[in-house]
């Protein structure tokens, strides 16, 4: 089997080993590949795996021995489902492989809107603590979590397991989702409220929903004015989630405290992103997904999706092939 790594750098970009993938075959792989290059690339292959490369419904139409598409993501918005059903096209995903990897950054970047590490650290090297006539100083107010309470946005994996990371450092949690009555969550004493009372009660609130049209931009200047002056917003989920202008606005403003997100509306981050410039917001280059751990669990199973598709007993399929009466 010809087997074609668009874009696998991100992934592994050399500190991973392709060898699962390439026990099934020929393998091909491309650090990144741009929107000319795709057809070329995919030739004759049978295989494709893709990240973020899309793969569009004319890609499909002229790629005639192309008969499987791994998407080495949980999300699959880059494949068009529907071309690939009408081709005949198995499409796979890679569940729930950064459940953890997620959740710890998610808790990470809470800490240093908590702790301000990174701005004592920076202080320290230029000299402060030098030149302090105290033992001890701080830049900015120290907060404690034990007591503060956690708002989850969306209640999958991730969301369970920041819930359990947020109530072993003593935070109280508040979950709103879709699939979940109001009440106490079996096991502990989270509470499952709507939308409005987890803005207008929580110290922090994290996204953990993945983005529909519906969603899109449902954190904007009325979600902020909901919000407690003293909370923060976190976003380890989809950028579009936050309309970026309306938080930069309300940071700015003092509506909230501050933010801190790993994803953006536009990736790579533009140039002119209102979220760069501004104090009280911190920023990660969408990282949370890709610990080494995550990106081996990633590797290994995307590997295991192709073996059985080849063994002809597909799993995490996400397409539907046409049945062929």
């Amino acid at each position: 089997m010809k087997i074609v790594i668009l874009d696998g750098y991100t992934e592994n970009p050399g500190d991973l080993s392709w060898s699962g993938f390439e026990a099934l075959g020929e393998v091909t792989v491309y650090d990144r590949t741009e929107g000319s290059q795709i057809l070329e690339r995919i030739g004759t292959a049978e295989a494709v795996l893709t990240n973020k490369t899309p793969m569009t419904a004319e890609t499909m139409a002229k790629c005639g021995n192309l008969r499987y598409i791994g998407v080495l993501a949980t999300g699959y918005n880059v494949v068009d489902l529907e071309a690939a059903g009408r081709h005949g096209i198995t499409v796979t995903n890679v569940p729930a492989y950064s459940t953890d990897s997620v959740a710890q950054h998610t808790m990470a970047l809470i800490l240093e809107l908590c702790n301000h590490v990174g701005v004592h650290q920076e202080s320290v090297r230029n000299g402060d603590w030098v030149r302090s006539r105290d033992f001890c100083y701080w830049k900015q107010p120290v907060i404690e979590l034990a007591g503060k309470t956690l708002g989850i946005v969306g209640y999958g994996r991730i969301g369970e397991r920041t819930k359990a990371l947020a109530e072993a450092f003593g935070m109280k949690v508040l979950v709103t989702s879709g699939h979940l009555g109001p009440g106490v969550l079996p096991g502990g004493t989270a509470r499952v409220v709507d939308l409005e009372t987890l803005l207008c009660s929580s110290d922090f609130v994290s996204l953990h929903c993945p983005l529909t049209e519906k969603n899109r931009h449902m954190m904007n200047k009325d979600s902020f004015r909901k919000m407690k002056k003293s909370a923060y917003v976190i976003n380890t989920s989809r950028g579009p989630l936050i309309c970026e202008d309306d938080l930069k606005e309300a940071v700015l403003n003092g509506t909230i405290a501050g933010a801190a997100v790993d994803v953006a509306e536009e990736e790579p981050m533009r140039a002119d992103s209102p979220l760069l410039d501004v104090e009280g917001i911190l920023v990660t280059p969408h990282i949370a997904w890709a610990s080494r751990e995550a990106r081996e669990r990633l590797m290994k199973i995307a590997a295991e999706n192709l073996k059985k598709y080849a063994a002809g007993i597909p799993v995490h399929v996400v397409s539907e092939i046409p049945r062929i009466h």
